[in-house]
């Protein structure tokens, strides 16, 4: 698992260790995520976009949920391209050729630009991104793409502007969840959709919020 510190990958992480078909979870991060768990083992590593020196120790594993992500607010496309297209597939390349039976997850997000032509840079560079992942040689590949996203048991972004956001909506997130689930989801959704997806498959490559929700519900 990569990206466990941010607000999804917190929601994915509590699911993966509530979940007792998960046996072991490996977490993989530029620093020490924290985190104390008798499933959880964790390896700091610098450059997560080459994981040739620890290829060893991230074989034999069934799934990858890749939550890490950045805002591309103040950056320019080559810029955000190395941190989002360049670390995922590296990483991603890795795993495929040493675990050529697993499931990878990435989380993606609403609006992302399948054919890589738009006008908004984000989502072109995201674009990209799915779509090397779904031709790479894993047992299979989903994309998740959620809009709004409700912290359900105490998870918080990292980012300042997201935190404020949160704690201005707050409040209204549980009836916006109601009234728009094409549009909204939670943490724990997220991370109960992709146990689901990893073990017994998803309907669709691609997920959007109403996807996740109802792969969610099972």
């Amino acid at each position: 698992m990569f990206g466990a510190s941010g607000m999804v990958g917190q929601g994915v992480l509590r699911e993966c260790l509530l979940d007792r078909d998960v046996e072991a979870v490996l977490l993989i991060g530029r620093s020490a995520s924290g985190r104390h768990d008798a499933k959880i083992r964790e390896i700091v590593h610098k450059d997560i976009g080459n994981l040739t020196a620890i290829e060893g120790e991230v074989s034999g594993y069934d799934a990858c949920f890749f939550c890490l992500g950045v805002s591309s607010v103040g950056m320019t496309e080559p810029e955000y391209k190395r941190i989002t297209y360049d670390l995922t597939i590296g990483a991603a390349t890795t795993l495929a050729r040493v675990n050529p039976s697993m499931t990878f997850i990435y989380v993606s997000g609403m609006g992302t630009d399948g054919t890589e032509r738009g006008s908004t840079m984000w989502a072109r560079v995201k674009g990209a991104t799915e779509n090397a992942l779904l031709v790479m040689p894993f047992k299979a590949a989903y994309m998740f793409r959620p809009a709004g996203i409700q912290p359900m048991h105490g998870e918080r972004p990292r980012a300042r502007g997201a935190q404020i956001v949160i704690g201005a909506l707050g409040p209204l997130m549980p009836l916006l969840l109601r009234l728009w689930p094409k549009y909204m989801t939670t943490t724990e959704r997220i991370g109960r959709a992709m146990l689901i997806a990893a073990k017994s498959g998803a309907p669709k490559n691609v997920l959007e919020s109403l996807d996740i929700n109802l792969l969610a519900a099972g």
